[in-house]
C-alpha cells in the first residue's frame, strides 16, 4: 500500500476526530474500515515513512552499536493499535512506536531490529544491554531515571471513552466521575489518576467510583458495550483508534498522563551507555524535517507531538515510601 498522500492524511485526521464512523468491512483485506471509504492499513506491508542518514549524528552512536550495524529496539507488540501491535499476519509488529524507531534508525544509518517482548522484560533487557533502546509508550518518571536515560518524542495523554449513546457528555474533573463505574488497567498512571480523583470526591462527600478491572482490552470493551461499565480510562492513542474504527464509542475527556503534571513519552536506553544523545538528535532531526509529523499524522497522534525532543526532562515524581 503506498504512503498516504497529504489529501488522504487530512481525511484520516478528520475521520479520527469524528465519533461517527463505520464498522470494519470484511471485504477489505489488510484494512480496517472507517468513514467515507478511508481505511487504516493493518497489513504487514506498512511502507513506513523513512528518513535519511545524518553522518554527524550517526557518529554519536557508541562504536559497538555502529560495528553491529543494527539498532536493537524492544517494544511490546501488544500495547494495542495504534501504538505497537500485530499486523494481520499475527507476526509483524506495526504501529507508531515501530514507525518512530524506524525514523531514528534511519538517521543513525542503522538497520532497525525490532524485538517484541513483555512489558516487564522490556525494562530488564534495556537495563542489561540486550536491547539498545525501548520504544513502547514508556513514560518518563524520576524513579526510572535512576536506571535509564530518556529522549522524549510524544506527550503522554489518557482519555475517557464511553458508549456513543451514553448520557455522559464530558469528564474533565474529579466530580465528573463520582458514582460512575469505570474500568482502568491496574498499576498504570491512569489508575493512579483515577484513584486520586476518587479520593478527592470521597473527601468532598461525593459518591465513590466503582472500579472494574479486566484482563485484556477486549474484555474492557465487552464490558463497555454491554453497559456493565460507564467508561473506560486508558491511553489516548488506543482509545482514539478504537473510536475511529469501531464506531460505537466516543471520547469525552482527556488529561495528562501525569494528572496535574505534564508527562512525556520517551525512547529509553540504559543509563549512561552513551546512546541517548544520538537518539535525541535523531528525533530532533525528523521533527525539523517533517518526517515525524508524517508518522504521527498517519496514526492520528498529531495532538501528542512535541516541538523538540528533550533528554531526561522532569519525570513523574517518585511514589512515597510505604
Amino acid at each position: 500500500m503506498p504512503r498516504f498522500p497529504r489529501s488522504l492524511l487530512a481525511a484520516v485526521l478528520l475521520m479520527f476526530a469524528a465519533v461517527a464512523c463505520a464498522g470494519p468491512d470484511p471485504d477489505q483485506t489488510g484494512q480496517q474500515a472507517a468513514p467515507a471509504g478511508v481505511t487504516v492499513n493493518t497489513s504487514p506491508e506498512q511502507h513506513r515513512v523513512r528518513a535519511e542518514k545524518v553522518d554527524a549524528i550517526a557518529a554519536l552512536v557508541p562504536q559497538a552499536v555502529r560495528d553491529r550495524g543494527k539498532l536493537v529496539v524492544g517494544t511490546t507488540g501488544t500495547a494495542g493499535p495504534p501504538l505497537s501491535f500485530r499486523a494481520d499476519d499475527d507476526t509483524t509488529v506495526i504501529g507508531v512506536e515501530p514507525d518512530v524507531a524506524q525514523l531514528v534508525a534511519d538517521v543513525l544509518g542503522l538497520e532497525l531490529r525490532l524485538e517484541p517482548t513483555s512489558w516487564e522484560n522490556l525494562f530488564l533487557s534495556v537495563e542489561s544491554g540486550q536491547y539498545d533502546a525501548g520504544f513502547s509508550n514508556v513514560t518518563v518518571t524520576e524513579e526510572r531515571k535512576d536506571k535509564y536515560d530518556f529522549a522524549t518524542y510524544r506527550v503522554d495523554t489518557v482519555s475517557f471513552e464511553v458508549r456513543k449513546d451514553s448520557q455522559i457528555q464530558q469528564i474533565a474533573e474529579p466530580k465528573d466521575v463520582a458514582g460512575l463505574t469505570i474500568s482502568v488497567s491496574s498499576g498504570t498512571n491512569q489508575e493512579e489518576i483515577l484513584l486520586g480523583w476518587d479520593e478527592q470526591n470521597r473527601a468532598a462527600g461525593l459518591a465513590p467510583v466503582n472500579f472494574r478491572y479486566y484482563q485484556s482490552t477486549g474484555d474492557y470493551y465487552l464490558a463497555l458495550d454491554s453497559g456493565r461499565i460507564d467508561a473506560y480510562l486508558g491511553p489516548n492513542p488506543t482509545l482514539a483508534y478504537h473510536v475511529a474504527v469501531g464506531g460505537t464509542t466516543k471520547i469525552v475527556g482527556s488529561v495528562s498522563g501525569g494528572g496535574d503534571i505534564t508527562a512525556d513519552i520517551a525512547a529509553m536506553t540504559r543509563k549512561d551507555n552513551g546512546l541517548v544523545r544520538a537518539l535525541n538528535e535523531a528525533l530532533n532531526t525528523v521533527i525539523q524535517n517533517g518526517r515525524y509529523a508524517e508518522v504521527l499524522g498517519r496514526w492520528n497522534l498529531g495532538s501528542e507531538a512535541v516541538p523538540t525532543s528533550e533528554i531526561n526532562p522532569p519525570g513523574l515524581p517518585r511514589k512515597p515510601a510505604s
